[in-house]
């Protein structure tokens, strides 16, 4: 039996919101200040939770067809692709880059290699664990 809760349904829209919010800048905050993509990722594996907690399972599977698995092993292809991307280069393995680009709208903006390993960490760590709420879950 579903219990139907219309605040909870309400507010968890507003703070999956926020939560969300909070991932995105602390993912793009990673490489100048505390954050990145380990705890970008678990900020957005919090909110993803949320929806399960709130809603059953099923509804969130059903909104968000994705197979966590994939995700999580997407992650680790960039992630690593990524080190293998500076050999081609002729430095070490994982060395970072950045440029200075006038981008429309944004400014002058700093672009860096280490935004995409961190993207591919943070799918990593999104992947992980909700593969693991979901294994869980299915336990009981």
């Amino acid at each position: 039996m579903k219990i139907n809760n219309v605040i909870l349904r309400t507010m968890s829209k507003v703070v999956v919101f926020i939560i969300l919010t909070l991932a995105i800048y602390l993912f793009l905050s990673g490489h100048h200040s505390p954050g990145g993509g380990f705890i970008g990722g678990l900020v957005l594996a919090s909110a993803l939770v949320l929806l399960f907690i709130v809603y059953d399972i099923e509804t969130v599977q059903q909104a968000i067809p994705v197979d966590f698995k994939l995700v999580a092993a997407f992650g680790a292809f960039i992630a690593v692709g990524t080190g293998f991307g500076s050999l081609l280069f002729g430095v070490p393995f994982l060395s970072q880059s950045f440029a200075y680009f006038d981008l429309p709208f944004f400014g002058k903006t700093e672009l860096t290699t280490v935004t995409i390993f961190e993207a591919g960490v943070a799918l990593v760590v999104v992947g992980v664990v909700v593969t693991i709420i979901l294994s869980i879950s299915e336990d009981v």
